[in-house]
């Protein structure tokens, strides 16, 4: 088992890096680049000899121009607009300041080198357009996607396998077609539709106001007892989970019923059946740790899609400050150092997490051994 760790260590650093690569490319491609967006600023600020200003989140931060804004003959003008829309009647030295801030002015295999050396120390740098480095906005934005993710993930998996193996037992009966209909609903409706429909109903939108509509602990937090912040906590907490655990357990529920009826229906249940054996231990001492195999494999990519990803809508609903959300922005303004040091992030642990799920193969089946595979 340790080799068979050690190697898959070794290869999430190809991996990793392989993704790095081609999100890298891909990026080079899109237009709207920082630098084209903060041309574009600049010109919306328009008169001559107006500063170079540059957005930094909290506030504005100038810099000193190498240059004024000014018209230009038609040989520099095309110059200009050669590389960047937008450049169009400034200055190319303001053009090349801004390159420079951004780190546009060496070769895009210098910076990906650059990037990739400091990320191994885990240097991420600072935001394009808040004035803060990007490990502290992932800190900052950290309890949010976790107080999402984990509690979602931990009730899906506490309601879905239950409730999968239920149907599978009493497969056709009224209670299967009763939940099926209640799964139904859940593959049907997103989980943002479910959000928007507890907000109108219980946080204040048409109804009843029981349940608060932003943050994850009101302002006196700090003066409540111990026991009002746990309860304070997940008061805040009640409404989006509800909603992304409503549009997120049917899928995990008919992979588990569909697992266990295909190994119920095989030889061997028949045969401990014809043995014996009860049909709590067949259920529980032979089909169980099969039937949960293909269900633990899709346990790290679940709960890194519903940490990172899956939030994103119940996020801004919510008014919730998560990873999500800052992803999304990112993206949005082409804040390339938050884009990829969340990407690195987030790559890597997702692939630390496929070991652990190819481990826990090994917790519910002691007979797997990863050592004997070639």
């Amino acid at each position: 088992m340790t080799a068979y760790i050690l190697r898959r260590l070794l290869l999430v650093i190809p991996t990793l890096f392989g993704i790095m690569v081609i999100n890298f490319v891909v990026v080079q491609f899109a237009p709207g680049g920082p630098v084209e967006q903060m041309l574009a600023e600049l010109r919306g600020q328009g008169g001559p000899g107006a500063p170079l200003e540059r957005i930094t989140g909290g506030g504005m931060e100038t810099a000193a121009p190498t240059g004024t804004v000014r018209p230009l003959d038609q040989a520099s003008a095309g110059e200009a607009t050669s590389r960047y829309r937008g450049a169009r009647g400034l200055d190319p030295e303001i053009v090349a300041e801004i390159e420079r801030m951004f780190g546009f002015d060496r070769p895009a295999h210098e910076r990906f080198v650059k990037m990739m050396v400091s990320y191994l120390t885990f240097d991420f740098g600072r935001s394009f357009f808040q004035d803060r480095s990007v490990v502290e906005l992932l800190i900052d934005k950290m309890p949010v996607s976790i107080s999402l993710g984990l509690w979602t993930t931990l009730l899906v998996y506490l309601i879905s396998i239950p409730l999968g193996i239920r149907k599978a037992v009493k497969d056709g009966s009224r209670f299967d077609v009763v939940t099926s209909a209640i799964v139904l609903v859940g593959y049907a409706v997103p989980g943002f539709l479910f959000a928007i429909l507890l907000v109108v109903l219980f946080a204040g939108g048409s109804f009843l106001q029981i349940f608060p509509l932003r943050g994850l602990t009101s302002p006196n937090w700090a003066e409540l007892s111990l026991a009002g912040k746990v309860l304070d906590y997940f008061w805040h907490l009640c409404l989006p989970i509800t909603a992304m655990v409503i549009g997120g357990f049917a899928g995990l529920t008919m992979l588990t019923k569909n697992s266990f009826l295909d190994e119920i229906g095989k030889q061997y249940v028949m045969t401990a059946r014809a043995k014996g054996c009860s049909e709590r231990r067949v259920l529980y001492g032979h089909v169980f740790r099969n039937a949960m195999l293909l269900i633990i494999a899709g346990f790290p990519s679940a709960f890194i899609g519903i940490l990172f990803t899956g939030a994103l809508l119940v996020e801004i609903i919510f008014s919730l400050d998560g990873l999500g959300l800052l992803g999304f922005e990112a993206a949005i303004r082409r804040d390339y150092p938050v884009m990829f040091g969340t990407l690195y992030i987030f790559t890597l642990l997702g692939l630390i997490l496929q070991i652990i799920g190819d481990l826990m193969y090994t917790v519910v089946d002691p007979r797997i051994d990863f050592e004997a595979r070639q």
